[in-house]
């Protein structure tokens, strides 16, 4: 008669110091494969399909190991269309008043001296406005919803700030959403892991980060991080494409 097949009991998730430890690990491993691989000439053109692919199997692999429920870091469509109404009507608010916005900003950067500008943003001076989109943009829909905003939003929204939030659990609530350490880290870090592209302008992504990780916090789903992310870098696209031509 055959023994009974036993299955060992799933790792225990770590809490407190251990916590913010792995979350910390996790996001050094993916920052770390997507600078060495930006660093390398020949596969520098790989490193977005590098970062998403970390993005998603780093957090995976724990998940995996210890048998845990993504819907523990966001990763669920449970009331999916209150998370989307909330990207979508939030796209509808802030998107308007970030391109009045971007209209400032280039006018700036053209009264602004050139080794200066080149901090602020990768464009070139003297340009006019020309509404177009950029090419291949039904590509740039799949890419900025599917390789980017959704990789970017499980690793960063889901996995890191419900890992850092276990780390340190407090925080005080703002516009029905408990912001504390772990908020703020995230986006910090989320900052920082941009500069694997080593462009100091690239760490204004601090500030929709916030967005991001608020909308985490107050629906306890991706889904409208995923949303307003994705809609805030197709605009830029298009925008840079009107001021500067298509990419």
């Amino acid at each position: 008669m055959s023994e009974p097949v036993t299955t060992a009991p799933p790792a225990p998730r770590p809490a407190g110091n251990a916590a913010g430890r792995e979350a910390l690990l996790v996001w050094g491993m993916a920052f770390a494969a997507i600078a060495i691989t930006r660093a390398i000439g020949p596969i520098s053109g790989y490193a977005k399909a590098v970062a998403a692919v970390a993005f998603l199997y780093l957090p995976g692999m724990i998940v995996w190991r210890r048998n845990e429920d993504y819907r523990d870091y966001g990763a669920t469509l449970g009331g999916w269309k209150r998370g989307a109404a909330l990207g979508v009507g939030f796209s509808a608010i802030v998107l308007p008043l970030f391109v009045l916005g971007f209209f400032g900003f280039v006018h700036l950067l053209q009264n602004v001296p050139e080794g200066l500008s080149g901090l602020l943003a990768p464009y070139p001076k003297g340009t006019a406005f020309h509404f177009r989109l950029p090419d291949r943009f039904p590509a740039h829909l799949v890419d900025q919803f599917l390789v980017v905003a959704l990789p970017e939003e499980l690793f960063y929204r889901g996995f890191m700030q419900q890992r850092l939030r276990d780390a340190w659990p407090k925080g005080r609530t703002f516009l029905g959403a408990r912001l504390g350490p772990a908020f703020w880290v995230t986006a910090a870090l989320f900052a920082v892991g941009h500069l694997a592209e080593p462009h100091p302008w690239r760490l204004g992504v601090f500030f929709p980060a916030l967005v991001f990780g608020w909308m985490r916090e107050r629906t306890g789903t991706i889904v409208p991080g995923v949303l307003f992310h994705a809609l805030s870098n197709l605009t830029v696209l298009v925008l840079e494409a009107s001021f500067f031509g298509p990419r």
